[in-house]
């Protein structure tokens, strides 16, 4: 039915490994593990600080009876959860104590280019990289995860990636206790021996790259959370390289998105899944009665033409209610996020063809500018897709979906977004604001967020620069790297 097996090629020989264990029937007997909020410090200057160190020294446990070897920053696998408000001058202190050079990257944050954690600001084995910012944009639920050109699969595989929750003051009343009625759930597929170790073969070769037959949430396996109050925020992120999942309730229950990649939306919306391409975040409140159990799983599409990444059945979580539970506020029908400003009439029209591993025909390049764009422009970025399943994410833009093949996106995607997934052999349309943050030499990236085709050279680079300037501006950089040491 759902179950296709397109996507082999990425994964070939794992099923056969004898050492391999299979999946058992989901129990929901581990507590979800919550992340830690990362701690923070007041410099003299003002600004608020994060120290962030990327480890490949983790010990982790999460098959029974067995230890698995990962990397983690500020602990043995993914990361703490950074907590800021919108006009917060941040500084982030990352140190690198992997064997290799990595990046850090602020998936969804408006922010500078250099600043960015791109693949020009690379870190060298034990160096320090301390990029600032204001925060400058709405609420939202983004994240963070390494960036290096070619290795930005493994690293996060292994299991670099954390989120970055944005509170803007005066917003509406929802759930917003960390870890008691907001909840993250990170959302990735893995594959162990029978030893524990993480099984990484496919994730730097196939057509799509890896794809897991064990789910892990916020590294969490069969993971069951207690819920405490009659309302839960679950903040929804795919942290997997290359898996589609359609996020919802075994007994069919409606799922309420109040968010989705980069902000509220103008009132929440009811559906009955919620897809999630990689790197893809929605926002959700569950209503929770005494006693109630709740089984949120991911179910594959049974249209053979919205996706050719193969598609299972997964088990992602239960939610059992208490014997008694705090009452919540009642969720609002207005949410107060921002409504969609069409582009303007004449707005310049950006096409970008994808094909299996390029943009365009061609290639990544370092040294490359692929577009120039002035300060402040409100475009529309057309992706026609030419191949298979593909999705894109734009560095610091944020965009609206105007239509997939000419129809509009369903409303729960019609927020504000950084990704998008782009079913195979279609047209995606976005309406793209840029921000205001200029430099002529320093790029921002756009690319292929199906981690193995990024690394393989499914990406481009951009740079904003003073309206008036375009043509000014050279299209080769004059150092492909930038290190920190």
């Amino acid at each position: 039915m759902k179950r296709r097996s397109v996507l082999l090629l990425g994964t070939l020989g794992l099923a056969a490994c004898s050492a391999e264990p299979p999946p058992h029937e989901p129990t929901y007997t581990n507590r979800l593990r919550i992340p830690p909020l990362a701690d923070s410090r007041k410099s003299a200057d003002g600004a608020t600080e994060f120290a962030l160190e990327l480890r490949a020294d983790g010990r982790s446990s999460f098959l029974p009876g067995t230890v698995t070897t990962t990397w983690g920053i500020n602990g043995a696998y993914l990361g703490p959860v950074i907590r800021a408000t919108r006009g917060d001058r941040v500084r982030m202190i990352v140190t690198n104590r992997l064997p290799e050079v990595s990046t850090l990257h602020w998936h969804g944050m408006r922010l500078p280019a250099r600043m960015d954690g791109g693949p020009h600001q690379t870190i060298a084995t034990g160096a320090t990289w301390q990029p600032e910012w204001t925060i400058e944009q709405a609420a939202a639920t983004t994240w963070f995860h390494p960036h290096p050109h070619e290795r930005t699969a493994m690293h996060v595989y292994r299991g670099l990636a954390g989120l970055f929750l944005i509170d803007e003051p005066g917003g509406p009343d929802l759930p917003d206790r960390y870890g008691v009625d907001d909840i993250p759930l990170i959302i990735q597929d893995k594959r162990f021996s029978a030893d524990g170790a993480l099984v990484e073969g496919g994730v730097e070769s196939g057509t799509f790259g890896f794809l897991g037959n064990r789910i892990l949430i916020n590294g969490t396996y069969d993971p069951f959370f207690e819920a405490r109050t009659s309302l839960v925020r679950f903040r929804l992120l795919n942290a997997s390289n290359a898996r589609v999942y359609r996020v919802g309730f075994t007994d069919g229950r409606p799922v309420r998105v109040i968010a989705g990649d980069l902000g509220l939306l103008e009132r929440p919306v009811d559906v009955d899944r919620v897809k999630l391409s990689p790197g893809e975040r929605a926002e959700i409140v569950v209503a929770v009665r005494p006693g109630e159990q709740l089984l949120l799983d991911s179910r594959g599409e049974d249209s053979s033409t919205a996706n050719d990444i193969e598609e299972e059945d997964f088990p992602l979580l239960k939610v059992v209610g208490a014997a008694t539970l705090a009452a919540s506020a009642a969720l609002l029908e207005s949410l107060g996020g921002a409504p969609a400003t069409p582009p303007p009439a004449g707005a310049r029209v950006r096409r970008f063809v994808l094909s299996g591993s390029e943009i365009n025909d061609r290639d990544m390049d370092l040294s490359r500018i692929d577009e120039v764009v002035p300060a402040g422009a409100h475009e529309i970025w057309e992706l026609d897709n030419t191949t298979y399943a593909h999705n894109f994410h734009i560095h610091e833009v944020p965009f609206r979906i105007l239509d997939v093949d000419g129809t509009p996106p369903p409303e729960y995607q019609r927020g504000p977004k950084d990704t998008v997934f782009v079913p195979k052999k279609a047209t995606v349309r976005l309406s793209a604001r840029f921000g205001t943050h200029t430099d002529a030499v320093t790029p921002y990236m756009y690319h292929c967020h199906i981690l193995r085709h990024e690394d393989k050279g499914m990406m481009g680079q951009f740079v904003v620069v003073a309206p008036g300037t375009e043509d000014r501006v050279s299209r080769s950089l004059p150092v492909a790297h930038t290190h920190h040491d």
